[in-house]
């Protein structure tokens, strides 16, 4: 087998079976050999795109949404940072799953002992939980916008995305990555409906990208741009990027393996600038139709879709909000599904039939979801999106850690090891965000516990 090569370590690659990683697929796209660039770069754009929906999903909305109505356009130099952060560790899933030829989550259970592996399996998972439930309770507010389906029947229906997953990924997997590019396409063009109708201050905005010492101060805003950066640097991500950059059938050469970071990355860093295009319309939005017009509470997706069309004073301006909404949220349960896999096969090595390992992943995220909601109500809905942005950022350093070290490892990654340059940056955007969790968890303590003794 040609993969055995990419492998340092042989007798963990025997561990593992020798398996590929979403064997299904993997290296099922050719690249077409000596051909120009254009057409390498069309042979590899895809699956950034698909890693970018995670950054654009219902939990980015119910966190810019909430950052833009109470404070204006300051958050914007989160969704900024973060993207940046998101291009960075993106690229270095791509080195990983292209230079080893095993993505994060099977790279993690080859270096470190079982407990070690099923800790982390088990963080993942709970990741994979609190993002999918932002994206189907997200979905089906969408739907019960548009239709007026109850949440709870809409969080049932959303899981169909497990068949249409199996269908497109049965025909080939660029089936998948044309409905994801086509669901993009109709939030942008949405979103740039809403920004040209809200007129959004131009040098308010620009200023807004600058970043400001009261995000560290101010408790609240704290906690939403910790929200905002959970929402667009998403754990899941890294393991999903890792995986799907090897559906491409390039050379493992050296030379080969250059070229398909190279094009990986571009169409990664493509994609992920349009996910910040989509992040800071939402922002700009609330800013611009909320927070000047005395709605500075606006957080609730369903608050803000009865409000926009009479602040806007365009009557299609809500519709086009809810439109944008559902494609988000069944974009993302199409990747978030796969994610899921990718993490189950990976630190565990479970081998099961497609349709039941989606079944499963789907099952994991659509049991909380809906008992949180029957428990709670529909009214909560909003905070549990926000809350469950928090979660995925209070993860991503247990992703973000064994990621530096592997693809800063010779043994495991050769000549294609991290130059220095990259380790400060990749090490620093790591400890930016063990620190800024850190400070959150402390400051979420002693505001609980000191609202208790009082």
């Amino acid at each position: 087998m040609a993969n055995t090569e990419l492998q340092p370590d042989p007798a963990a690659w025997r561990r593992s079976g020798g398996a590929n990683s979403l064997p299904d697929v993997h290296s099922s796209i050719g690249v077409p050999a000596g051909a120009s660039f254009w057409r390498k770069l069309a042979a590899f754009s895809g699956p950034g795109f698909l890693v970018a929906v995670g950054y654009m999903d219902p939990g980015n909305w119910a966190t810019d949404l909430a950052g833009g109505a109470q404070f204006g356009y300051t958050l914007l130099s989160v969704i900024l940072v973060s993207n940046f952060m998101a291009i960075l560790l993106q690229h270095l899933c791509i080195k990983l799953g292209v230079v080893t030829g095993r993505d994060l989550a099977q790279a993690c259970r080859d270096q470190y002992s079982q407990p070690v592996v099923w800790f982390l399996w088990f963080l993942c998972e709970i990741a994979i939980a609190a993002c999918d439930l932002a994206e189907v309770v997200g979905s089906a507010i969408g739907l019960q916008l548009l239709f007026g389906i109850p949440l709870v029947w809409g969080c049932f229906i959303m899981c169909a995305d497990v068949l249409a997953v199996l269908y497109l990924q049965g025909k080939g997997f660029r089936y998948i990555e044309a409905l994801v590019a086509v669901l993009i396409a109709t939030i942008g063009l949405c979103f740039a409906a809403e920004l040209f109708w809200s007129k959004p201050s131009f040098t308010g905005v620009m200023l807004g990208f600058v970043p400001r010492a009261a995000i560290l101060t101010d408790h609240n805003m704290l906690y939403v741009a910790m929200g905002i950066l959970g929402a667009t640097v998403m754990p899941h991500n890294l393991y999903l990027h890792s995986s799907i950059v090897q559906t491409r059938n390039f050379a493992r050469t050296p030379e080969g393996k250059r070229e398909a970071i190279r094009f990986a990355t571009i169409d990664s860093t493509t994609a992920l600038m349009f996910a910040l295009f989509i992040n800071a319309a939402i922002l700009i939005l609330a800013a611009a139709a909320f927070h000047w017009s005395g709605h500075k509470e606006v957080a609730d997706l369903r608050d803000a879709y009865t409000l926009l069309s009479p602040t806007l004073g365009v009557g299609f301006a809500s519709i086009l909000f809810a439109l944008a909404l559902l494609a988000s949220g069944q974009n993302s349960t199409l990747t978030g599904t796969l994610a899921g896999q990718i993490v189950m096969e990976g630190f565990l090595n479970i081998r099961l039939q497609p349709w039941l390992q989606r079944f499963i992943t789907r099952g994991l995220a659509l049991i909380p979801a809906v008992l949180i909601i029957s428990y709670y109500g529909e009214s909560h809905t909003t905070d549990l999106l926000v809350a469950s942005q928090v979660v995925l950022s209070l993860q991503l350093g247990f992703a973000i850690w064994p990621l530096m070290r592997f693809t800063g490892s010779k043994a495991k990654m050769g000549e294609f090891a991290n130059p220095m340059w990259l380790k400060i940056l990749g090490w620093t955007t790591a400890a930016i965000i063990i620190v800024l969790n850190v400070k959150l968890l402390y400051d979420t303590a002693h505001s609980f516990f000191s609202g208790h003794t009082s």
